[in-house]
């Protein structure tokens, strides 16, 4: 089984007709949905009868991803466990491999972190999805996804109208520019909540974005807002809203209202 620390280089960038690879992230502990994430990790907590990453993998092989990278920590033993027999193809093919930061470091990396530490794994341009989060009419459009890779943006969110547990939401929406304003300041332009998913290049990685090392060979935990935040400023971050099914599995009350 291929994973993050036996690589060195990124492979190469797909063909303009192909999609690019995808990241989902599924290392967090899910403290807020504690008694639950005490034997099962929140990514594996099924919705409607399966699990959340599958809807997330069912959803990138529909816009034509087939290569994805899983990171894990807590429970993570669990996860390519799971996925390794229900997606069985995909890890057969080494198309499906793993991120193991509980493993190599003892520990989760947080977005930022975790995604530095995959980067060997996921090329140059590449999708994002939070594996905690139900999204399951959003399409991983190939189209988009190409036409992302060929600009200068350093990311492209997708934005949700304001959930009750965040009401401020996380950024400013100028057309389709995602913007660094401060919450406790008003502003004309609409607010919105950043939904977790996310076409990402590899250079906000790097300098001046951010300073962990390639690789991220030390472990560094560090959040990913930081990193979009010096990226919006520099105009370098566009942005589409999405209006679909959308949930952040964050509580178990959410997870049941989802399973009613």
């Amino acid at each position: 089984m291929q994973t993050a620390s036996h690589l060195s280089e990124s492979p190469a960038r797909p063909p303009e007709n192909r999609s690019l690879n995808a990241m989902l992230l599924a290392a967090g502990r899910g403290e807020r949905m504690r008694p639950l994430t005490d034997v099962t990790p929140k990514p594996l907590l099924q919705v409607q009868g399966r699990a959340l990453l599958d809807w997330h993998i069912a959803a990138l092989q529909q816009g034509g991803v087939n290569a994805l990278v899983v990171n894990t920590a807590w429970l993570g033993e669990q996860i390519p466990a799971h996925l390794d027999a229900v997606w069985s193809e995909l890890a057969a093919g080494q198309r499906l491999r793993y991120s193991h930061e509980g493993r190599d470091f003892g520990h989760a990396l947080e977005t930022a972190g975790g995604i530095a530490r995959a980067l060997p794994l996921l090329g140059e341009a590449f999708w994002l999805a939070a594996g905690d989060v139900f999204a399951p009419d959003f399409v991983f459009d190939a189209a988009i996804a190409r036409q992302f890779a060929a600009s200068d943006d350093l990311a492209h969110l997708w934005l949700v109208p304001n959930p009750a547990h965040n009401p401020l939401g996380d950024f400013a929406l100028d057309g389709s520019r995602a913007l660094n304003l401060p919450k406790d300041q008003p502003s004309p332009l609409p607010r919105y909540t950043y939904s977790t998913i996310a076409l990402l290049k590899a250079g906000l990685f790097r300098a001046p974005w951010c300073d962990i090392a390639q690789g991220n060979p030390d472990g560094v935990a560090a959040p990913l807002a930081a990193l979009l935040r010096r990226a919006m400023d520099a105009g370098r971050v566009g942005a589409s809203v999405y209006t679909g099914r959308w949930t952040d599995v964050g509580t178990p009350e959410r997870l049941a209202q989802l399973n009613a």
